[in-house]
């Protein structure tokens, strides 16, 4: 149980909250959820001790252990199961097993295990200290983002786990169907106010949308109505058989309150630019496609798909078995070991990949950044773009060295939406976006007149834009044709955790 009283933190001269007064009951499992730069972050890092308060504390019965994620990485062990279960001692030292059972359900293989874990990627160490942290078992797991280097399965596994998980948990994600199968409680900031409600997310920011449109109408009708009591007094004030009542009239004015408009909060809030296709021609016609970077290990095996101008296609399946490389030959990043990715002469494409970001360049700022991709394009389209990507005004002048993953995700958006394009390749582009951009950009991708090809893990988003799957399962890749639905009820998956 955790208990927080009166908690405030500013940081220079800004307060980010304050009278933060909340509880996390035994066994609660809360859904911790905010814009970036809200104080989600700030404030788990006060729960865990990182960060210290300027006022108000937190409370939490005596040996009291708190789990949380840890982006930083740090191994001292020569293999992957050893860094994994050096967390036992005592009595739980003979537990290897319940280690092998995590790695396993997060996608490791016996032989992974076996490997040294710093030889693995950034995010595939991410996964290796998420495995230590469920296997240590403490009294709260916070979780900060776990979904973002999981595949479809290994999210499975882990919502399994979490509904089994009987102690406390604070989980802050942008995958909204995982986070309401997991939580029972949600604890939302919002203006730098914090609220707790049991329940999951659904219906949440409708409630406080509605609650806010209530309040800012009845400022409107309370505006008017002192604009036509101040026009009455203006009217009759130096007349002397109403002065009496003028004055009284203006003595109620001065203890009314002057309830002012909320401010609008910033949201990511744009549209795709379209580029007109002008061919019944399909856009990507590809034929008997093959790939591999070690022989003995094929990840394409012939593979033959079309992209018509209106599909909205996903590509699902476990990590590491190919789908940012078909990306990739799509793109030419790649050439194909045989096969062929033919692109009509009016395709014009607009990609996010996950690497891109890291391609960003430190130095530039973000307006410059998003500027060099149309560098005869005016500002005034520039500083509209940035505006659309929640960097308004002086914001745009941030360095890109500064910025958050969240905020670097919306630097890459800013870039395909500076272009036209008639075909979106998208690589896992909810990974580091809060819940309210992550449903601006699903309103953006289903409304866009193109083609799309995405890379995901959210089921939330295979169900609302998928009408054809590309998918890589039993060591192979397919087309299929409906929707994810069609593909579990008819067909399912054959790899499991």
């Amino acid at each position: 149980m955790i208990k927080t009283n009166d908690l405030e933190i500013s940081f220079s001269g800004q307060k980010i909250f304050s009278d933060v007064n909340i509880i996390i009951n035994k066994k609660e499992k809360v859904g911790f959820i905010g814009r970036n730069g809200s104080g989600k972050s700030t404030f788990l890092k006060i729960i865990i001790g990182k960060l210290e308060q300027d006022a108000g504390e937190v409370m939490m019965p005596k040996g009291y252990k708190i789990g949380h994620l840890d982006q930083h990485i740090k191994f001292s062990e020569q293999t992957v199961i050893d860094e994994v279960c050096s967390v036992l001692s005592g009595d739980r030292e003979y537990e290897t097993w319940k280690g092998e059972s995590i790695l396993t359900g997060l996608g490791f293989s016996y032989d992974e295990m076996s490997k040294n874990p710093n030889d693995f990627s950034g995010g595939n160490q991410v996964k290796i200290n998420l495995a230590k942290l469920l296997l240590d078992e403490p009294d709260m797991l916070l979780l900060d983002e776990p979904t973002n280097y999981l595949d479809i399965h290994s999210i499975k596994w882990l919502k399994n786990f979490l509904n089994d998980w009987r102690d406390e948990l604070i989980l802050v994600t942008h995958d909204r169907s995982f986070m309401n199968s997991v939580i029972t409680h949600t604890l939302n900031i919002h203006r730098g106010e914090f609220k707790k409600t049991s329940g999951n997310t659904k219906n949440v920011l409708e409630k406080i949308l509605s609650e806010e449109d209530i309040y800012n109408k009845t400022v409107a009708n309370e505006a008017k109505k002192r604009e036509k009591t101040e026009a009455w007094i203006n009217r009759f004030k130096s007349k002397a058989s109403m002065a009496t009542r003028a004055q009284s009239k203006i003595k109620a004015l001065e203890k009314k309150e002057v309830k002012e408009k909320l401010a609008t909060v910033a949201n990511l809030d744009f549209k795709f630019n379209y580029e007109p296709y002008g061919s019944k021609e399909n856009l990507i016609n590809s034929s008997k496609l093959d790939f591999f970077y070690e022989e003995n290990n094929p990840l394409i095996n012939n593979l033959s798909f079309s992209i018509k101008r209106d599909d909205k296609i996903c590509i699902i399946g476990k990590n590491g078995k190919g789908k940012s490389t078909l990306l990739k030959l799509i793109t030419g990043d790649l050439n194909p070991i045989n096969g062929y990715v033919n692109h009509h002469v009016k395709t014009k494409i607009g990609y996010f990949g996950q690497m891109n970001i890291d391609r960003l360049d430190p130095n530039n700022t973000i307006y410059e950044e998003i500027q060099n991709c149309v560098p005869d394009i005016h500002e005034t389209e520039v500083r509209k773009t940035c505006a659309n990507m929640m960097f308004s005004n002086n914001l745009s002048n941030k360095k890109i060295n500064v910025l958050s993953g969240g905020e670097k995700s919306r630097v890459m958006l800013g870039k395909i939406l500076i272009k036209s394009a008639n075909l979106l390749l998208l690589d896992e582009p909810t990974n580091h976006l809060d819940l309210d951009s992550c449903d601006s950009l699903l309103s953006a991708i289903k409304s866009f007149e193109g083609a799309v090809l995405m890379v995901t893990h959210d089921e939330y988003f295979l169900n609302e834009v998928a009408n054809k799957l590309i998918i890589f399962d039993d060591n192979k890749v397919s087309l299929f044709d409906g929707t994810y639905d069609d593909f579990l009820n008819k067909v399912g998956w054959v790899d499991e955790y």
